[in-house]
């Protein structure tokens, strides 16, 4: 024969039970990412951005949209940022994490800018893309998904290059040696910041 415990012990148990589930803190559905602070030098932790399609609309201008959030690419040479070579740092257009530097760009002669690499590698995010009937590498926005362009292994591995062609180090490139890897980032995914000069 079973024997069921007593009322007062069963009740207790509920009790006690259901106490927990009332005051249990609620999950937390936000998704966090390590981003690397280019300013402090320091890795933080921030909230994954995600928006709507229209919101996103909002934000950017046309161009914007299509080449971040629809995966478009601008035409060559026409980029605001392809042969700029002032000094700073190049953030995503959608949510400001920092990218690139400007101590990691070069001229490639695509027609679009191109770093050897990024501020870190907890910034981008890469997948394979097969679009076009090939296959590449995307470079993504760690932060907020945004397409920015794609990454090659056909960059700079050294600074063995001639005077001129920007794979020569310049005196105010200081920092690790070039990694062989040509990223081709599209002007309308990044925002420039010039580098404030020293006071």
């Amino acid at each position: 024969m079973l024997r069921y415990p007593p009322v007062p012990v069963l009740l207790a148990f509920l009790t006690v039970v259901c106490a927990q589930d009332l005051y249990a803190q609620p999950s937390s559905d936000k998704k966090v990412v390590l981003i690397f602070d280019a300013q402090t030098g320091k890795k933080v932790s921030m909230e994954k951005i995600e928006k709507s399609d229209a919101e996103w609309k909002r934000q950017l201008t046309p161009e914007q949209y299509k080449v971040t959030r629809k995966k478009g690419t601008e035409r060559a040479f026409t980029g605001a940022y392809h042969d700029l070579k002032a000094a700073g740092i190049y953030q995503c257009v959608c949510c400001g994490t920092d990218l690139f530097r400007s101590n990691e760009k070069y001229d490639s002669g695509t027609g679009w800018p191109s770093f050897w690499g990024p501020v870190a590698e907890e910034n981008i995010h890469s997948e394979e893309d097969s679009s076009f009937f090939m296959t590449r590498t995307e470079v993504q926005c760690s932060r907020c998904g945004a397409h920015l362009g794609h990454v090659f292994e056909d960059g700079p591995s050294g600074w063995l290059g001639p005077a001129g062609t920007g794979r020569e180090r310049r005196l105010d490139q200081a920092g690790p040696e070039p990694t062989g890897k040509r990223y081709c980032i599209n002007s309308a995914s990044l925002n420039f910041i010039p580098a404030q000069p020293d006071k």
